[in-house]
């Protein structure tokens, strides 16, 4: 069985081929998207490069589509119907960067692959072991009870890939993890033995870890000023808080960690957004430690914790004070333990693809 996985952004459509058991993907491409407009042109150039012959020996047999937001109704990889299509639609107010052009995406899916089986794989669906006390905020509770508002968390697809293969490179299961996926988009989460117990990410991906062009935690005051003293309405301070923070916002210049760390050494703001950024992830590490019966082990994931050494070092050297030892700049490739002991500290490549690829498989045998 030959698998589509695509994995929509909001500027980009990551596709990957994943043929029979194997994780490895077959063939994969990414190519530029502008958005839920471009979408179907994007599927198009994907379609063409990874299935020029779709009825020949390069034929797709499934697709699996990766989505961020599936709220408290999508806890498992579901095949999708027109019913399940309008449902993340309708949930594109809890992720409005990213399920209005996953949907997008499908719909052009469906009509390009029709009569193949297409599922949907949520990113918010590891973390539905969350507690009513992990998931839960200290607001009035009809805000949860009537209007659902709740943290839900994301980079599920990540965390459930980099847990399963911590799992085997320190050979045993029974281990309390915190995983750091650091990217564009960041997030940290608290899993005992397999299970989501605590994440940075709220009930929208702004919440945790400053990220690329998102300001993470802020203190909701900040907000309620610039509304009342700088007449800033819900849409202006949505474009700020998505698109005008984070890294971008504190350099002043970029929002790639590759182009800050080649500044910092001549550039004040460059490295002054550096070891804000490290701050904020060591703070949510030790944080998310707290959810945990025993912290076994620390994984990075994502473009910046896998690739970035120097950002890696300086976070994991913010929590000797909690007992993780100290890291070097290793900046070789691939999966890996950097540290082994009482605190293991590991790096692993995200591969939300293989998580996606199996699990379709499954609900197509």
């Amino acid at each position: 069985m030959r698998v589509l996985v695509l994995n929509s952004g909001s500027s980009t459509l990551k596709a990957s081929v994943l043929a029979g058991e194997h994780e490895r993907a077959e063939a994969s491409v990414t190519v530029p998207m502008k958005g839920e407009a471009d979408a179907a042109d994007a599927l198009d150039r994907v379609l063409r490069e990874l299935a020029p012959d779709r009825g020949g020996s390069r034929q797709i047999d499934a697709v699996g589509h990766r989505v961020v937001h599936g709220g408290a109704e999508f806890t498992r990889t579901t095949v999708i119907d027109d019913a399940v299509l309008a449902r993340i639609r309708a949930l594109a107010w809890l992720a409005p960067l990213h399920n209005p052009v996953a949907a997008r995406v499908i719909e052009a899916a469906r009509a390009a692959l029709p009569g193949i089986m297409q599922a949907a794989a949520f990113d918010s669906a590891f973390h539905s072991t969350l507690t009513p006390e992990a998931y839960l905020y200290a607001l009035p509770y009809e805000w949860y009870a009537e209007w659902g508002y709740r943290r839900y968390g994301f980079h599920g697809l990540s965390v459930a890939w980099s847990v399963e293969r911590a799992a085997t490179l320190l050979g045993r299961s029974d281990v309390g993890i915190v995983v750091a996926h650091l990217g564009a988009g960041c997030s940290v989460s608290a899993v005992w033995q397999g299970r989501s117990v605590g994440t940075s990410m709220g009930m929208t991906p702004l919440e945790g870890v400053v990220m690329a062009t998102r300001a993470g935690s802020v203190d909701p005051g900040v907000l309620l000023a610039a509304q009342r003293q700088h007449a800033l309405g819900a849409r202006a301070l949505e474009d700020i808080l998505e698109h005008r923070s984070g890294l971008l916002a504190l350099s002043g210049r970029t929002a790639e960690m590759r182009e800050l760390l080649v500044l910092a050494s001549t550039d004040e703001r460059a490295a002054l957004a550096i070891g804000v950024f490290e701050r904020s992830a060591a703070a949510a590490i030790a944080a998310a430690a707290t959810a945990l019966p025993r912290l076994d082990a620390v994984v990075f994931t994502g473009g910046i914790g896998e690739h970035a050494a120097t950002v890696r070092a300086g976070i994991v050297r913010r929590l000797g004070s909690i007992g993780v030892p100290p890291v070097g700049e290793d900046a070789a490739d691939g999966d890996r333990v950097l540290v082994a002991g009482r605190f293991a500290v590991l790096v692993v490549a995200a591969r939300e693809d293989a998580i996606i690829g199996r699990e379709v498989r499954a609900l197509a045998t």
